[in-house]
């Protein structure tokens, strides 16, 4: 049976995911795999960097197994795609780029992406379609949660959680925690790019700055 692997998004982050699944192919199984970009709509191109582009209803229409990431920043349209692509019955891969690591005891949810440089180190869960960008890094002994984005160079010392569609901007920097007491970044909350977050932030507030301190509700 033929097999199809389908990365959603095909804007910039997709752009830059889409030759980390062409190489982790090659040396898999589904080397002779098919790949496409898939989008929402009409395609506004029949192709992007050489991968042709497809709407959601043909890629929909391939006879054969279907498989599935998503490259797109926003959370909850990639919560919202992710339910779509497996009610239809597509079946959700990770992406990892050859030089990220994930060392000891590290526990993965589906439907992830390791960029270049990205790291889990030990004793770490991370659920579902997480988003770690080039550059990023989830310490020892934390816990992520569903739907969460990483952007460039974020760092995420040990011992903290962060919850479900919770957004660590490009180069912020989250302090570590403790055993007893980690620190807690809330569910959908944003942390600022370059903030320094040395306590917990709240669920939907965004915090900036160094020290981070709230910027809204």
């Amino acid at each position: 049976m033929k097999c199809y692997f389908g990365l959603i998004g095909a804007g910039g982050y997709g752009r830059e995911v889409m030759p980390l699944l062409k190489s982790s192919l090659k040396t898999s199984s589904r080397k002779d795999a098919e790949l496409y970009f898939v989008v929402e709509g009409k395609p506004e191109q029949k192709e992007v960097n050489g991968y042709t582009v497809l709407s959601w209803g043909d890629f929909q229409a391939l006879q054969g197994d279907k498989f599935f990431n998503i490259a797109i920043g926003d959370s909850k349209a990639r919560e919202r795609i992710a339910t779509q692509c497996i009610e239809s019955g597509f079946y959700p891969f990770s992406i990892f780029a050859a030089n990220s690591l994930a060392l000891d005891r590290c526990k993965i949810g589906q439907g992830a992406i390791f960029s270049p440089f990205s790291m889990a180190t030990s004793n770490i869960i991370i659920g579902k379609f997480f988003h770690g960008n080039i550059y990023s890094y989830v310490a020892h002994d934390c816990t992520i949660g569903d739907y969460v984005t990483f952007a460039p160079g974020a760092k995420c010392n040990g011992n903290v959680i962060i919850e479900d569609h919770a957004y660590i901007g490009t180069g912020a920097i989250i302090k570590q925690g403790s055993k007893d007491k980690p620190i807690v970044i809330g569910s959908g909350a944003v942390v600022g790019m370059g903030a320094v977050v040395t306590k917990s932030v709240e669920p939907n507030t965004t915090v900036v700055g160094n020290p981070a301190r709230l910027l809204s509700r």
